[in-house]
């Protein structure tokens, strides 16, 4: 499913040679996992992303001095499009899409020069050290604490919820350097190596069998007062122009639609009596609502990427793509899982008869993307947020 552009000649083009970059240089087995919604290895990410890398195409949001590939909104958006479906792992968003453009909108020179290369060619794996166990949505809770100490800080506590922290050798962390003001005014933001002494990561296995989030524990862990970006105290501000690119990511256009002609292709093989699942009309009514607000994200993602690209920060439209985004996903998830009916018990080894071979997938991926309205700010968060800045109450 496609919006129907009016592609240009270049755009055309543009298209073409990012379908001849796919077909040349994305693995097989990672494509194959991720149609079939198994889960990828860490090899399995840098397999793709060095291919990406090698090519100058892993920052594509990036400015050209940076190592940007200098794309407009369309061009990014079909490159977006066409990799999610031809099956290509997302790029890791903590380094390129989060990390990155903090340190280029606020780092130091020396930070720029040393961090943002090791971003472009994988050498730092990055994970993001936001939420506490008392701080969630209600981030600027955050306890855990940096205290100075000659030209280091000293960091205490622990962060939760940390995707992927398992393989990542590094962490940028927001952490509480000043208790005695307004609770947005003490905190600071560090890029800390996760591999020091002192930083503990324990994985948290999740209903759906997974281990992909994690605690991370410091204690007394030093870190170089070089480290911070920006000024002490003001990582607040920083924080939120970060949330601000998370948010607009988490709309996963271009997986959507893939997972939409996936929902179809399901629904057309579930069969009863009736014949398929894909002709009942209530089922298919729920299927087309879903596909109007697809195409109504999508419009509203290729609004953002052109301001973006303007010169605009993700600002509180960001919310918009989050809220609708999350809920077009989980949607789908859920359409999934009702066509798959007694089918998805084969997800915990209990198929009623024989189950279609891509039956497994679909109850772990349901249960998975229960998380993805409260990640980045929970939607309830986001309407509070749009409330407010968009609509001035």
């Amino acid at each position: 499913m496609t919006l129907d552009f009016d592609f240009s000649p270049d755009e055309l083009a543009f298209r073409d040679q990012i379908r001849a970059f796919l077909r040349d240089h994305l693995p097989g087995g990672v494509r194959a996992k991720v149609l079939e919604n198994r889960a990828l290895e860490k090899a399995d990410y840098l397999s793709w992303q060095g291919a990406l890398s090698r090519q100058g195409l892993i920052a594509p949001n990036w400015p050209v001095a940076y190592g940007g590939c200098g794309w407009n909104a369309m061009q990014r958006h079909i490159f977006d499009c066409e990799c999610a479906e031809a099956g290509a792992p997302g790029v890791l968003p903590f380094g390129i899409n989060m990390v990155g453009p903090v340190i280029i909108a606020f780092g130091s020179p020396a930070q720029k020069a040393f961090y943002l290369p090791r971003i472009l060619s994988n050498e730092d794996w990055w994970c993001q050290g936001y939420s506490e166990p008392g701080a969630g949505s209600d981030l600027a809770s955050l306890k855990t604490s940096a205290r100075r100490d000659g030209d280091h800080y000293i960091v205490n506590g622990q962060k939760i919820w940390t995707t992927l922290a398992q393989y990542a050798n590094r962490i940028f962390c927001l952490v509480r350097t000043d208790s005695g003001v307004k609770k947005q005014e003490g905190i600071s933001f560090l890029l800390m190596d996760l591999t020091a002494p002192g930083v503990t990561v324990r994985p948290i296995r999740t209903f759906d069998g997974g281990c992909e989030v994690n605690e991370v524990f410091f204690d007394n862990v030093r870190v170089p007062i070089e480290n911070r970006v920006g000024d002490e105290n003001k990582g607040w501000s920083y924080a939120k122009f970060l949330l601000g690119h998370e948010r607009s990511g988490i709309g996963a256009v271009g997986r959507s639609k893939r997972e939409l002609t996936r929902l179809k292709y399901i629904a057309s093989q579930q069969r009863d009596r009736a014949g398929s699942i894909w002709h009942e009309p209530r089922f298919r009514a729920r299927v087309a609502q879903l596909e109007i607000e697809l195409l109504a994200l999508e419009l509203t993602n290729l609004r953002m990427l052109s301001a973006e690209q303007a010169g605009r920060a993700p600002g509180a439209e960001a919310s918009i793509l989050k809220i609708k985004g999350s809920e077009v996903q989980q949607g789908l998830t859920e359409l999934m899982l009702e066509a798959l009916g007694p089918s998805a018990l084969a997800a915990i080894d209990a198929p009623v008869g024989v189950a279609p071979d891509y039956a497994p997938a679909v109850a772990p991926q349901y249960f998975n993307y229960r998380k993805v309205s409260i990640y980045g700010g929970s939607n309830e968060i986001q309407k509070n947020i749009l409330t407010q800045h968009a609509l001035g109450l």
